[in-house]
Parts: structure tokens; sequence; C-alpha cells
């Protein structure tokens, strides 16, 4: 497979999206009736707003992580990145709607660029799709670690 095709040509397309306003029950079972594991969130324009992903689903079936404290003269302190990562996951477990579970800071990609930049940012992000999105914002298409897998294979045949 050469690097330098354009992410257009492995995508999937035209991609399956929901809105912020989905339900989290629609969601999965929008999900589970198209056997794939998450989509892009898209407003009332088609515009990236978010991405949805199984894990996202999951959360609220899962231990939440109590953030780390330290005690400093008999004050307990959380850490930071702990406190965020609880209020997070807090959020996320009491979510009724798609917008609530979200990540909210998706990864994407842009129709000109090349297959090695799609490897690249799902390794770099460590995520397992990504949103093909057009010079408008909006998402055309989805490319995830499987298309990229297919395509090697295409390669090998």
């Amino acid at each position: 497979m050469p690097r330098d095709l354009p992410v257009t040509t492995i995508m999937s397309s035209p991609a399956f999206t929901l809105t912020p306003e989905t339900t989290v029950e629609e969601a999965i079972g929008a999900l589970v009736e198209r056997d794939i594991e998450g989509a892009p969130v898209v407003d009332t324009d088609g515009r990236l707003v978010g991405l949805l992903d199984n894990g996202d689903l999951i959360i609220s079936e899962a231990r939440l992580h109590a953030p780390t404290t330290i005690e400093i003269l008999g004050a307990y302190i959380p850490l930071p990145g702990d406190l965020r990562r609880f209020n997070e996951e807090v959020r996320q477990a009491l979510g009724r709607t798609v917008g609530d579970v979200m990540e909210h800071d998706p990864p994407s990609i842009g129709t000109h660029q090349t297959v090695e930049d799609a490897a690249t940012l799902l390794l770099d992000r460590g995520v397992s799709r990504l949103a093909v999105v057009g010079d408008d914002g909006a998402v055309v298409g989805v490319i995830t670690r499987g298309d990229l897998v297919k395509a090697l294979r295409r390669r090998e045949a």
C-alpha cells in the first residue's frame, strides 16, 4: 500500500453519523445493528463535533477510578490529572445522550491527506478510527485501523 495514497481511497463512505442529541440507547442500537464500534458525531450541518466509541458507552458499567490523593499537613489533595479523569468518567457514566459521553476533541483527517498521515494519527492518538472531513468541516467518511489492515492485505495480494 503506497503511503502517499489519498485517504479517500481507503475510507468508508458515506459515513454513518450520530448527533449529540441521540440517546445512548439509540446509539447502542444503531452501532450494534450496523456491526460497527463507533461513529462520528455531527451538528445539523454535518460538521464534526465529536466521536463516539464503544468505550464511551461501556464506561457506565465499569468501575470508576477514584482520584489519588496526597496528604499534606492534614489536608487531602487530589492529584489534578486523576481528578480530571475521575470527573470525566463520572460525566460519561451519568450521560444520557451521545453529546454527554462522546469524545469532544475528535481525531480527524482531511480528504487531501495521505494513508501515511492517517496511520500516524491513529497511532499517535491511540484511537481506532478517524473521521475524514472535507474543507468545509463536514464528515465525508471514516477510516479505521481495520481499513488500513485491509489495504495492506490488498497490497500483499
